[in-house]
């Protein structure tokens, strides 16, 4: 009886420490010199190109030239930190701040393509 009772304790006490809130894109997300082709590229992918690709929706976020340009150029950093520089984006919801963290990060690295 003692023994399933340490058992059932050691169990819980497993269970209550593996739960954990990060996501798969909190984690993936974690590095210290992002690219392009590695990094952003997926965020923006799932996330962005929905909309603004070819002629429909400026800016077009579907090439490393055309993300790079709205970063420096449309404020697309400011636009998914918040609402200071116009409508939040994306539309949808907030990007994950580990997102958002990782392409402040490739834009202050100097947008490191691959």
């Amino acid at each position: 009886m003692e023994k399933i009772k340490i058992f059932l304790i050691v169990l819980c006490s497993i269970l209550v420490v593996s739960c954990e809130s990060n996501t798969y894109s909190e984690v993936s997300g974690q590095t210290s010199n992002p690219t392009y082709e590695a990094n952003i590229k997926p965020i923006i992918t799932s996330n962005c190109t929905s909309c603004h690709y070819g002629t429909n929706q400026f800016p077009n976020l579907e090439t490393y030239s055309g993300v790079r340009s709205a970063c420096l150029v449309n404020n697309l950093v400011c636009r998914i930190e918040g609402e200071d520089c116009g409508i939040r984006m994306p539309q949808g919801g907030k990007l994950p701040q580990p997102n958002i963290d990782l392409i402040k990060l490739w834009v202050s690295n100097g947008f490191v393509e691959k």
